[in-house]
């Protein structure tokens, strides 16, 4: 589908900015330091009428967002504010980027859009309320894509780093008794690409790659696409390797809202982390 929307990108340096400004270079990119998200007259200033803007910025830090609560919230629940405020002055779009760490993580099928949020993390609780902000005040203008497990194999994220201790350890273990919807960051652009061209979406989507998997499914995918023996990686529990922030067992997306809404669904998460390494390795 060729990209007709005049497009802003805010956390342009993130693996997920950086795959959009790749897919679509015309689009105006703005990193932590072009662009305050938080500050209105800031975002003003760079938000024009028509655009659609993809907000990709975050405070990602899970474990640390427990005690630097103020930061987490100030950029992932005031900076959605501040950039539907801007949106809504003028006539443009917000696409926010959220989580499966608004959910609980104790249920047992994949989470629809609309099943209750219960986040148990700062960093959970910070992302919901970014969601509420965008649609009290964009109710007909604004979407929450949720998105879970994202990575590029580059740049120190699950996959990379599995990538990495393939090379400096005889054995990996890995926790696997958490189950998520591994998704690749050019996918994931790639569908918000086409979303930009969908004024008429729902307001709440969910987009992962498809299917399921623990973090030692991964890890063993990752050892078996370049080559080594994935029995290497051994399953161990969460417990092993406790941390600061609660982690979701259990935070599988149901595509059945993107699907719905006529957009194209991303593939199988397999066949996207192999054209993912493929692209590291070529």
């Amino acid at each position: 589908m060729p990209i007709t929307a005049p497009l802003v990108v805010t956390g342009s340096g993130g693996q997920l900015g950086r795959a959009l400004l790749d897919l679509a270079p015309h689009a105006r990119g703005y990193g932590r330091a072009d662009l305050d998200i938080t500050d209105l007259d800031a975002v003003r200033a760079v938000v024009r009428t028509g655009d659609v803007v993809i907000n990709c910025a975050a405070y990602t830090a899970v474990d640390r967002a427990e005690t630097e609560v103020d930061a987490a919230f100030e950029t992932n629940a005031r900076g959605p504010m501040v950039l539907a405020v801007a949106c809504g002055e003028i006539g443009a779009r917000l696409i926010q980027l959220s989580t499966d760490y608004v959910f609980p993580g104790t249920g047992d099928r994949p989470y629809r859009t609309n099943d209750p949020t219960r986040p148990n993390s700062v960093y959970g609780k910070s992302k919901l309320q970014g969601e509420q902000a965008v649609q009290d005040l964009l109710p007909h203008t604004g979407h929450i894509v949720r998105t879970a497990w994202v990575y590029t194999g580059v740049d120190g994220d699950f996959v990379a780093t599995m990538r990495r201790l393939e090379r400096e350890r005889e054995t990996v273990d890995v926790v696997d008794d958490q189950v998520g919807s591994p998704t690749y960051a050019r996918d994931l652009a790639a569908g918000l690409l086409e979303l930009a061209e969908r004024s008429d979406a729902p307001s709440i989507l969910h987009a992962t790659n498809a299917g399921q998997a623990s973090w030692f499914d991964l890890a063993r995918a990752v050892f078996a696409e370049i080559g080594a023996d994935p029995r290497r990686v051994r399953p161990c529990a969460t417990s092993a390797f406790p941390r600061p922030a609660p982690r979701p067992a259990y935070s599988v997306l149901s595509a059945q809202s993107w699907a719905a809404a006529g957009l194209t669904p991303l593939r199988p998460w397999r066949d996207a982390l192999n054209d993912a390494l493929t692209r590291i390795y070529d």
